[in-house]
């Protein structure tokens, strides 16, 4: 056992390394090279904006150029990521936690301390302020952090039986999750942020074939827990009236304006789009266009039929995930891949959805897409885990792995299925 409680259990002999998914890498570039040309587009209109509302001094391809730095760091982390063997991000899942808790615990000194480092906007603060190198934002480091430290944690309690057990198993997640959360939604203010946090927990906590019983309270506590950050805060609260008022809200109000936009672009772009570098709304109509906003421009530059594609590239990358995750023999990188899963699905989901008015707006990026930043950098290296994973899956056999866990549950990782006999 290590000190964190993890056991250190030994590579499957049956999961010998071969040809990993290549797919994987095709879908990522892919979906890379659309936000890339689309933050190429909008990029001079935004600078524009910024240069006559604040007086700063971006240049017409400072965001083009930046991003292409932020997808170059994004795919040495995917490398990275794909190359250091699984088994050192389990052994150290604990440190990695422990990394991502001390930098939110030191963005918080920070902002008490009233120190230049914590960056702060709109009475938040979530990044550190790195200068010339740009911000870091510790949320994300937190996320992977515990990513890698659930999936070793449940994985080593699922083998041993106790995946159900209070005491030993379901406390202990319980407070690295309540602690990540209160930095993350409580001092950081980043509901979105902890809301794919909390979609990560929860997808690897039904995989790892916790009881319904269980989860059921989960959620009813989940539950109980969001509508209290809801309504600790005035604006997250205005989000969710005017979401219920729909389109009956203001538009001139601040919490419906940049609803409201983001469907006029949406609309405007109608069948096929108004072409690359013609998006009207990122003049300065739609807020975030370069970020949250970030498929409402593409709905208008490229139209419904380019945004269907869009989400069918989000959905094919998603399921080869899911297609890697069911052919893992070891329960620890089952649980991984079902935690980048529920972590790369939630962004799309929420951003989406927050775009054509299906929920209330959260803030929250658009894997791949966006500009950015941390977010990017992590989301990717956690792909880049799966592309290793997919070198260690197994199609050759139909036996299935021993596992300890009651025979009555056929949910999740107690079954495993394998596809026919083929090379991946």
């Amino acid at each position: 056992m290590s000190r964190f409680g993890i056991a250190r259990l030994d590579e499957p002999a049956a999961n010998r390394r071969h040809r990993p998914d290549y797919i994987l890498i095709v879908y990522v570039l892919i979906l890379m090279a659309l936000g890339a040309v689309t933050i190429f587009s909008v990029g001079p209109q935004h600078a524009n904006l910024l240069n006559n509302a604040i007086g700063s001094h971006y240049s017409s391809n400072y965001f083009f150029i930046k991003q292409i730095v932020s997808l170059a760091l994004s795919l040495v982390a995917f490398v990275l990521a794909a190359a250091v063997p699984y088994k050192y991000f389990l052994r150290y899942s604990g440190t990695l936690l422990v990394i991502g808790l001390a930098a939110c615990l030191l963005l918080f000194g920070a902002q008490l301390a009233h120190l230049g480092i914590a960056e702060c906007t709109l009475g938040a603060c979530r990044w550190f302020n790195l200068g010339p190198l740009g911000s870091l934002q510790p949320a994300e480091i937190l996320k992977f952090g515990l990513l890698v430290y659930l999936a070793a944690f449940l994985g080593a309690k699922l083998q041993k039986g106790d995946i159900n057990e209070v005491k030993t198993t379901l406390l202990p997640v319980a407070w690295v999750t309540g602690l990540a959360l209160l930095f993350i939604a409580v001092i950081q203010k980043d509901l979105g942020t902890a809301i794919s946090l909390a979609v990560i927990v929860v997808i690897m906590l039904i995989m790892s074939g916790v009881s319904w019983k269980i989860l059921g309270a989960v959620f009813g506590i989940g539950l109980v827990v969001g509508l209290l950050f809801i309504v600790s805060e005035p604006h997250r609260l205005q989000r969710v009236e005017t979401y219920i008022q729909g389109d009956s809200a203001s538009t001139n109000s601040g919490s419906n304006y940049q609803s409201q936009n983001a469907k006029i672009a949406l609309g405007t772009g109608w069948w096929l789009g108004l072409g690359v570098g013609n998006s009207i709304q990122a003049t300065g109509y739609l807020p975030e266009a370069i970020n949250d906003s970030v498929f409402a421009i593409m709905g208008e530059m490229f139209g419904f039929i380019g945004v269907t594609l869009v989400i069918v590239l989000f959905v094919a990358l998603l399921m080869r995930i899911l297609r890697v995750m069911d052919h893992l023999a070891d329960q620890r990188l089952k649980l991984l891949a079902a935690g980048v899963f529920g972590w790369f699905g939630a962004h799309v989901v929420l951003n989406v959805a927050a775009m054509i008015g299906l929920i209330p707006l959260t803030g929250i990026t658009l894997p791949l897409l966006s500009f950015g930043g941390t977010s990017m950098l992590f989301i990717t290296a956690a792909v880049g885990l799966v592309f290793q994973l997919s070198g260690y899956t197994n199609y050759a056999t139909n036996q299935k792995e021993e596992t300890h866990e009651d025979s009555g549950s056929r949910r999740g990782i107690g079954r495993t299925r394998y596809a026919s006999r083929r090379s991946s």
